[in-house]
């Protein structure tokens, strides 16, 4: 009797599902020809700030988990989805994505078309890389649905990571699952210098234990040029103790203060929504007087962001400021071994701090993403870093912002596409492999009623 609820209520969801594609396509045949198509969302965790627009294609229908299939380890799950309404469906089947983005309000949909990464990335690479069905509305307005094997549309699914937007919108995904058990254990292992650090990442993440002890997730934390920390997660099924650090508790000055640690499993999850990493210290809120006052539903990623949004808009911090600020908001992938290297540039020439780490491999030896080209044989390492810094008299905006895109290519390194960039045109494309973009965009978006991908990400400031 269960089952058969169970699978009524799928088949509804699914009917629901069909019905919101009909009626997205409608909202698409009315926009006028030749005018440009958007989406209308309420949340971006994006940093690339925009004015506000109004209209575009009403998205609010596709955030549902359709389904759930424990005995396959599969979700299906529309493409505004976000990651903690996922969780949130697959943790009562003891199944979690294969890589969960550390921000709650990230979407399957956006994960996928603008890469995702967290510490599990070192053995199951990047959330497009578990995609086994992806059915997107392309700019021409109609809708494909491809996968893995796909002869006819395997160039848009191998393609669609790293387009944010351009060639079409994720509205539905199927993707595999792996098992979770009740609790992760945490080491926090700390390290003098960068190149020790980076020589325990490459062992680590190719031996996948350390000091005896299996390692299932890893990432780093750099408060220093002489303090760095690697945090090496393993599944357990009991704990001792466990910590809670969704209210007065901050997590990243717990790695500083204990070497070993206890979360559940959904806290490990999304134990840097709560202070978006450490960025809420820029809002006061890990002052503990001030932390016990602010309720704890205002404590998450989506309220700071909208926070910074808003002081984007009417430009207070920068009349309060004395300096000066560029936003340095970054993430950029660099080869294990050139790691130490950059880190030295980075505190030598940006100096923000903390910053984050966190290795990443492409699962597939044979995995081809065109639009993001990574070597799939060697070990990067996400360094994270979102801050502002202070320009020197007569330095112009986006200079140190240019300064490490400079240095990400200089190291054989990729930089993610989420933030402001500032390459020029002819060094864009050579990065995202302009070619094959324009084969894409040609046959998915002839009229280009959507943004180019170089418009969208460096032209629009």
């Amino acid at each position: 009797m269960r089952d058969h609820v169970q699978d009524h209520s799928r088949q509804s969801r699914e009917s629901d599902h069909g019905r919101a594609v009909a009626a997205l396509r409608g909202q698409y045949a009315a926009i006028p020809a030749g005018a440009p198509v958007r989406l209308a969302k309420s949340t971006s965790n994006l940093f690339r700030f925009r004015a506000d627009q109004s209209g575009g294609l009403d998205v609010a229908r596709f955030d549902r988990v359709l389904s759930v299939d424990p005995d396959a380890r599969t979700a299906r799950v529309q493409g505004m989805t976000t990651y903690e309404n996922l969780v949130d469906a697959t943790l009562p089947h003891g199944l979690m994505p294969l890589v969960v983005p550390q921000l709650k309000t990230i979407t399957l949909g956006g994960a996928v078309a603008g890469l995702g990464i967290e510490s599990s990335s070192f053995r199951n690479g990047l959330p497009h890389e578990s995609v086994r069905e992806l059915e997107v509305m392309t700019g021409d307005g109609e809708v494909v649905v491809t996968g893995p094997h796909d002869d006819e549309h395997g160039g848009l699914f191998r393609g669609f990571p790293n387009s944010y937007g351009t060639l079409g919108y994720a509205l539905r995904l199927e993707i595999e699952l792996e098992p979770v058990k009740p609790y992760v254990k945490l080491r926090h292992v700390p390290f003098g210098d960068a190149a020790q650090c980076a020589e325990v990442i490459a062992a680590v993440c190719a031996e996948r234990s350390y000091q005896g002890e299996p390692v299932d997730f890893v990432d780093g934390t750099v408060f220093s040029g002489g303090e760095q920390y690697l945090t090496l997660g393993s599944w357990a099924d009991t704990a001792p103790r466990t910590s809670d650090y969704t209210s007065n508790e901050v997590y990243y000055r717990s790695i500083q203060r204990r070497r070993t640690d206890y979360l559940t499993v959904r806290d490990y999850l999304w134990r840097w929504d709560t202070d978006w990493f450490w960025c809420s210290r820029a809002f006061g809120v890990q002052h503990p007087l001030v932390r016990r006052l602010v309720p704890k539903r205002y404590l998450r990623s989506d309220v700071y962001r909208k926070v910074v949004a808003w002081d984007r808009r009417h430009k207070l911090s920068d009349r309060l400021s004395k300096a000066v600020q560029e936003p340095v908001i970054q993430d950029v992938e660099i080869p294990v071994d050139r790691l130490a290297e950059f880190l030295d540039f980075f505190h030598r020439e940006i100096g923000i701090s903390p910053v984050w780490l966190c290795p990443v491999r492409l699962r597939s030896r044979d995995g081809v993403w065109p639009l993001y080209p990574m070597d799939p044989d060697v070990l990067y390492v996400n360094v994270g870093f979102w801050s502002t810094v202070s320009l020197r008299p007569g330095e112009e905006q986006g200079s140190r912002n240019r300064l490490i895109e400079d240095k990400v290519t200089e190291l054989g390194g990729h930089k993610s596409l989420y933030s402001d960039s500032y390459y020029r045109e002819e060094e864009f494309w050579a990065n995202y492999n302009g070619p094959t973009y324009q084969e894409l965009k040609e046959r998915y978006d002839p009229a280009g009623r959507l943004p180019d991908l170089y418009a969208k990400c460096v032209l629009r400031r």
